[in-house]
């Protein structure tokens, strides 16, 4: 028998009291694809971060190689041949794209000074294997999130690990990145590379895997070869309950025109397009969920944010709300006007990591939980409680960390916070980027029955099969245009593809 690249014994990990992680027992064997599943809060980031030196202190054993380690930081790890692309992007974004992947391991010259040519040069190298066009000067802050994920798996990729872990690598990438990402493992397989590959999407996992370990509630309920197992079965695991596939057919009423856009153009100042949108028309009325498709770069983000009063005052066209012209100058703006935005990048754009679950759930709407110009704790803490329910959080209780929780409950807090204004208009910006299936069913759910209420949404999202289920009309872009709109039973995968490859 090969010996285990890496083997968990009797893994575990508390924090507070409160278990994390119980008696994880697996191996890894060299070269293999090593899927790791399970809602959001199952363990799976926890032991990633024990394997990769960021959480030192934990129960049981691990060895590498055979041989018992106990890594003291994320440099012991890496020593060790272990490499992790985190799930949340670890970026200095004021340093370039080159600096911020040889970061702490910078090149020098035989002078001791920064290399910045040889660093240039061999992150070109790194970024052209992943078929990118990232110039390295640019600063990483200066990129759209699913670059900085192409980056962050470069940086990765330069340490030349033995093991590769891989924290849902392809949550803010677009199919063609994917499927350049799927080429890239590939290539290290064939090198010897074993892949620790963590993901909520079934067909990336029977793609990959070989073998498949499934978590839940901390604990490992089995590891099992992938011809052995299906898609349905490991959701089930998963969850401990089945996922049926959801279906809205059952029509929405429609309701008065909430939302129209007339000519919409937001300019390129540099860019030899000129424009990061152009003459956009569009209409949304109460009651209707409006999802808008198209690749990285296509313009979704910006057509919401140009709403939302987040893009300047540049752009030109008409928005009228409920009849009203608007033309919101800041997001506060938009606010009053009870418009909600929940951002694509949760950990940049959308939580105030000092402040705790409470706190970050109320923000938007502190002039209910204040008096006298105080916010006073126990009137925020009940006027938080019930969104929390609704919307399904798991947390010890409203004073947790919100930097200590899991990403899905992080997004369904910044839900809330949003739900707690009272909105007419919601935009959701790829909101389940990173959750979990289980997770997912319930936020479906809980737009479907907004929608019912009366409240309008618009919906981008990078996976196709969640527009298909929840849009009664999509409409999609192609480098900053309009190319086609789709009622709900016109709708395809193919067709929707064509128009989002339309130039």
């Amino acid at each position: 028998m090969t010996t285990p690249i890496v083997a968990f014994r009797g893994v575990g990990k508390r924090f507070q009291g409160v278990v994390a992680l119980s008696d994880v027992t697996f191996e890894l064997q060299p070269g293999e694809c090593h899927a790791i599943c399970g809602e959001n809060g199952a363990g799976k980031s926890t032991l990633m971060k024990i394997l990769s030196g960021v959480i030192t202190e934990h129960e049981g054993e691990i060895l590498v190689r055979g041989q018992p380690v106990s890594f003291r930081g994320t440099r012991d790890a890496e020593s060790a041949g272990i490499a992790i692309i985190h799930q949340e992007l670890n970026l200095v974004e004021q340093l370039p794209a080159a600096a911020n992947i040889f970061l702490g391991r910078e090149r020098r010259t035989r002078l001791g000074l920064l290399d910045d040519a040889a660093m240039e040069l061999e992150a070109g190298s790194l970024l052209a294997g992943l078929d990118c066009q990232i110039d390295p000067r640019v600063p990483a802050g200066s990129l759209r999130v699913g670059d900085q994920q192409l980056l962050e798996i470069a940086k990765a990729l330069s340490l030349q690990s033995d093991v590769l872990i891989m924290d849902e690598p392809t949550s803010a990438l677009t199919e063609a990145e994917v499927a350049r990402l799927y080429r890239v493992i590939a290539q290290l397989r064939e090198r010897g590379v074993t892949i620790l590959y963590i993901s909520h999407k079934m067909d990336e996992v029977f793609r990959l895997a070989d073998r498949i370990t499934v978590l839940r509630d901390g604990r490992q309920v089995r590891t099992v070869p992938r011809s052995a197992t299906t898609p349905k079965e490991i959701t089930g695991w998963m969850v401990g309950r089945e996922i049926a596939g959801q279906q809205f057919h059952q029509a929405r009423p429609r309701g008065r025109r909430l939302l129209e856009v007339r000519g919409l153009t937001l300019p390129w100042p540099g860019h030899p397009r000129g424009y990061r949108l152009k003459d956009i028309d569009l209409e949304l009325h109460a009651g209707e969920v409006l999802g808008v498709a198209g690749l990285m770069g296509a313009g979704r983000t910006e057509l919401l944010e140009v709403i939302f009063g987040a893009a300047g005052l540049d752009w030109t066209g008409e928005i009228r709300l409920e009849d009203e012209p608007v033309r919101f100058a800041h997001p506060g703006e938009a606010c009053a006007a009870r418009v909600a935005m929940v951002t694509e990048d949760r950990k940049r754009l959308g939580l105030f990591p000092e402040l705790d679950v409470a706190g970050n759930v109320s923000i938007a709407s502190l002039g209910r939980a204040s008096a006298g110009g105080l916010v006073w704790r126990a009137r925020e803490e009940a006027l938080v409680a019930p969104m929390i329910r609704e919307t399904g959080v798991k947390a010890a209780g409203p004073q947790a960390s919100i930097m200590g929780l899991s990403g899905g409950n992080q997004q369904k807090c910044i839900l809330g916070r949003w739900l707690l204004t009272e909105p007419r208009l919601l935009l959701l910006d790829d909101p389940t980027r990173g959750i979990d299936v289980g997770a997912k069913a319930e936020l479906y759910t809980l737009i479907d029955g907004l929608c019912r209420r009366g409240m309008g949404v618009i919906l981008t999202s990078s996976e196709l099969p969640e527009l298909l289920t929840l849009a009664d009309r999509i409409i999609v872009l192609a480098e900053g245009r309009l190319t086609a709109e789709f009622a709900r039973d016109e709708a395809t995968e193919a067709a929707i593809m064509e128009a989002a490859m339309a130039c």
